[in-house]
């Protein structure tokens, strides 16, 4: 028999459950060992993020333009107008529906009269540079790449991102459970634990609920661009959205994903080409997830998040999220950075961020790949008879 391996999500949730009983009895020097784990997690989160952008960005840019087309600028815009789009609905909804069912300061330190937990020491550890500066490095590399066609450079990034990938995927990724777990652990020796996970709850299901709401507007707004029936091109794409769902992958769904689309009358070059491309760039749903999160914790926190921050935020994680393929919980990983440096939130409002993404993660890139068959359905009605 093939020896069980729990997936990301149960291992999240074995976390939380853990974390939660565990610092009902936990002794305080076990939670400061934990809270010690943390503070130094959190550090290497700040270090590798900037690399991730330069090491997975870079590559995916020069790439993605090596054969620029009209029909690439197309699915470029589409794919990114719907992903910042996602973002602006999300806090539309959010900011007027959360206040319903969530307290506002109800996690403020003003309002939580809890222990305090120290690390036994805190390690700083300074990233090479901050998240803007690697946004526009990589974007300024990977457009040079385009125009010299430089293979060395080309090899060289594209090498740098394997190692980046293998570092997320083999020593982040299976340390955020644990992550997890030691926040979880020192917010219930806090005895505060009852009212995030009471809240965590309504959030993710608010972003569900509102993942699905965004896919009805896509399909709407495809299905009169194309001429088409928009519920029944939105049915056809039910196995692409369960099959992401469970895998928790847009990359990996991509067959799926196609054979879905082909569903929808769309030529094979048209979805030979956008869909594999919109499995790198384009992220609405889990840009809503994260945007759903991030908009809960600040309000549950008492963190005044302006209109202008939110809007500079989303516009600039649209562009970060393109380092998402192919990593799990690759857009989380990409945009941790900017929820500091841009919202400026505290590690430990990043790490609830984080705990409340990864606690269901499927939703978002079903999301994702539904709503590539939506672009697919404009970009054949623009290009079917020339898509070259």
């Amino acid at each position: 028999m093939r020896k069980f391996k729990p997936g990301l999500f149960l291992k999240v949730l074995i976390a939380i459950a853990g974390g939660a009983l565990l610092g009902l009895v936990a002794p305080d020097f076990l939670v400061r060992i934990f809270k010690t784990f943390n503070v130094l997690f959190a550090q290497i989160l700040k270090f590798i993020i900037p690399l991730l952008i330069l090491g997975l960005v870079t590559p995916a840019i020069a790439h993605v333009g090596k054969g620029a087309g009209k029909m690439l600028l197309a699915v470029l815009g589409i794919a990114y107008l719907s992903t910042i789009c996602s973002g602006f609905f999300a806090h539309l909804c959010a900011s007027n529906t959360l206040p319903l069912y969530l307290k506002a300061g109800e996690l403020s330190s003003d309002a939580v009269a809890a222990k305090e937990f120290l690390p036994y020491f805190d390690l700083k550890i300074p990233p090479v540079c901050d998240v803007l500066t690697a946004l526009l490095l990589s974007f300024l590399i990977g457009v040079g790449i385009i125009f010299t066609d430089s293979q060395a450079l080309r090899k060289g990034f594209d090498e740098f991102g394997g190692i980046i990938r293998l570092t997320i995927e083999k020593v982040i990724i299976p340390l955020l459970p644990w992550y997890v777990f030691t926040m979880i652990c020192e917010m219930s020796a806090r005895g505060v634990i009852s009212t995030v996970l009471a809240s965590g709850f309504k959030i993710i299901l608010t972003g569900i609920v509102l993942s699905i709401l965004y896919l009805v507007i896509q399909y709407c707004i495809a299905g009169a661009i194309a001429g088409k029936n928009p519920f029944k091109c939105l049915w056809n794409m039910l196995p692409a959205y369960f099959t992401a769902f469970s895998i928790c992958s847009s990359s990996a769904a991509i067959p799926v994903t196609s054979e879905c689309a082909r569903k929808n009358d769309i030529p094979d070059d048209i979805v030979d080409f956008t869909i594999p491309l919109c499995s790198t760039v384009h992220m609405c749903g889990s840009t809503i997830k994260l945007a759903v999160s991030a908009i809960a914790v600040a309000y549950l926190t008492g963190t005044p998040l302006p209109f202008a921050v939110y809007v500079h935020f989303v516009l600039m994680q649209g562009i970060a999220a393109v380092a998402a393929p192919g990593v799990m919980g690759g857009v989380l990983m990409a945009s941790i950075g900017l929820l500091e440096s841009i919202m400026g939130f505290t590690p430990d409002q990043t790490a609830l961020v984080m705990t409340l993404y990864l606690a269901l993660d499927g939703y978002g890139p079903a999301c994702n790949v539904t709503g590539d068959g939506a672009i697919a359905l404009i970009i054949n009605k623009l290009f079917k008879k020339n898509p070259a």
